[in-house]
C-alpha cells in the first residue's frame, strides 16, 4: 500500500484506534516490526549543480535488538536499499536500542557484518548517534570499522561521482556526554571545525544527528540529513506529541524542512526509543534524489 494512502488511513482512525486492542497490536507490532517504506524526495537545492545527478539511500535509527529488530530486520532493510541501486548509502546513526524493553543485544559485529552487504559506487558512510556514544561507543566503532563502514566524526571529504565533485561532511553527536542533570548534555560536534575543512567551491551534503543543529548551519551547505526524532515515533493529525526529541518540537519533527533558503530532510527512522511503539511514522528508508536530470529517470 502506498505510504500517502497508509498515513491517510491512519488519520482517519484517530487516537481512539490507537489505545483500542487492535490499534495497540497496530502500534506495538504490525507498523514498527514488519513495515518498511521508501520516501523518496527529488530536488535541486541551493549550490547544488543541475547536471550534478545524486541518488542517495538514508538509513536512520535503527536501533538494533532482539525482539523488535533482530539481525534479520537488518537484512531486508540491506536488501531494500540494494534494490535501490543508489550511487551513496548514508547511517545517521542510532545503530543500536537502549530502552528497557529490550530482551538482548545484536553484537554490533553481527549487524555491522551485514550493512557491509549494502552495494554503492561511493559506499557507506555513517555518523554516530547519542544512543551509540551513551552505551557501547567504542565496541559499535570498532565493529564498524571492522566492516569498512566509514565513521565521520567532524569530518569532510570530497567525493568524485560522475565527472563532478561535491564534499560529504559528517559532525559528531550534539548529545554525546550526559552530565548528569535534567536534560543536560555535552556534544561532540564540532559544526566550524567541519566546515573548515570544505576548501572547494563544490557543494556540500552534511550529515547530522540530531536536527536542532540546523539553525546554526550555513547556506554553504546544499542540504542536510538528519535523523533521531523517529519523526514523533507517535504522530496523530491534531494532537499534540510532547515525545518529539528536540529543542523546536513539531518544527524539526520530520520531512523536507527549508527555511531562509536553506534544506533539510529528517528521516523517520526505523526503530524505537523510550518505548516499543510507532504509530502513524511508518518505518523508512529514505532515497534523496539531487539534480535535476533525475526527474527523468
Amino acid at each position: 500500500m502506498p505510504l500517502v494512502t497508509r498515513r491517510s488511513l491512519l488519520t482517519a482512525a484517530g487516537a481512539g484506534f490507537l489505545v483500542s486492542a487492535s490499534g495497540g497490536a497496530y502500534a506495538g507490532l504490525i507498523e514498527p516490526t514488519m513495515l518498511l517504506g521508501v520516501t523518496t524526495y527529488e530536488l535541486t537545492p541551493p549550490g547544488w549543480p543541475d547536471d550534478l545527478a545524486l541518488d542517495v539511500a538514508v538509513i536512520a535509527d535503527v536501533h538494533v535488538n532482539e525482539p523488535y529488530v533482530p539481525l534479520a530486520r537488518v537484512t531486508r532493510i540491506v536488501e531494500t536499499v540494494n534494490r535501490l541501486k543508489p550511487d551513496l548509502v548514508v547511517h545517521l546513526g542510532d545503530h543500536e536500542a537502549t530502552n528497557r524493553f529490550v530482551r538482548a543485544r545484536v553484537p554490533p559485529r553481527e549487524w555491522a557484518a551485514a550493512y557491509a552487504d549494502l552495494s554503492a559506487p561511493l559506499g557507506l558512510w555513517t555518523i554516530l548517534g547519542n544512543h551509540d556514544w551513551w552505551h557501547n561507543s567504542r565496541e559499535i566503532r570498532q565493529a564498524l570499522d571492522g566492516a569498512r563502514i566509514r565513521v565521520m566524526e567532524n569530518e569532510a571529504e570530497l567525493l568524485d561521482h560522475a565527472g563532478k565533485r561535491f564534499w560529504l561532511a559528517g559532525i559528531g553527536d550534539q548529545l554525546a556526554h550526559w552530565l548528569g542533570g535534567r536534560g543536560t548534555f555535552a556534544g561532540e560536534d564540532d559544526l566550524p571545525g567541519t566546515m573548515a575543512q570544505v576548501t572547494t567551491d563544490d557543494p556540500v551534503l552534511l550529515l547530522v544527528h540530531e536536527p536542532d543543529i540546523f539553525t546554526q548551519v550555513p547556506a554553504r551547505v546544499s542540504l542536510t540529513l538528519a535523523g533521531h526524532t523517529h519523526g514523533g515515533q507517535v504522530h496523530i493529525p491534531g494532537f499534540p506529541n510532547p515525545w518529539i526529541p528536540s529543542g523546536y518540537g513539531e518544527r524539526f519533527r520530520y520531512g523536507h524542512i527549508v527555511e531562509e533558503g536553506r534544506h533539510m530532510i529528517v528521516s523517520g527512522g526505523i526503530g524505537m526509543s523510550i518505548i516499543p511503539v510507532r504509530f502513524g511514522v511508518p518505518p523508512e528508508i529514505v532515497r534523496v534524489r539531487l539534480g535535476r536530470r533525475t526527474l527523468a529517470a
